[in-house]
């Protein structure tokens, strides 16, 4: 089974620092891409930050130059680096990977691309 694990969350005061990681675990054959979203207390969840076909990474306007989304392919990990913290980034932060899988069905290799959702870590960003 395919699993997303985040982790590095807390909290920390305003203008601190916080890595997130995302690690994925299972059947996996190669990393298609790995994104981070956030949903803060009663709002509607939000992408963060999110990696492109053509490698490249596009982030909210509220993060850009704060924050940095780094994919370790070999590790099957993603990263948040998270700078000069504001008290509205608190939110539980969840990491979205879209992974090619492999399954061994009757002696035959299947490649099936499929999304998956972590189940999030909380930031809580206050003095």
């Amino acid at each position: 089974q395919v699993q997303l694990v985040e982790s590095g969350g807390g909290l920390v005061q305003p203008g601190g620092s916080l890595r997130l990681s995302c690690a994925a675990s299972g059947n996996i054959f190669s990393v298609q891409a790995m994104n981070w979203y956030r949903q803060a207390p009663g709002k509607q969840r939000e992408l963060v930050a999110h990696t492109t076909t053509d490698g490249t990474t596009n982030y909210a306007d509220s993060v850009k130059g704060r924050f940095t989304l780094s994919v370790d392919n070999a590790k099957k990990t993603a990263y948040l680096q998270m700078n000069s913290l504001k008290p509205e980034d608190t939110a539980v932060y969840y990491c979205y990977a879209d992974l090619q899988i492999v399954t061994l069905e009757h002696g035959t290799s299947y490649y099936r691309i499929r999304d998956y959702w972590g189940n999030g870590t909380l930031v809580t960003v206050s003095s």
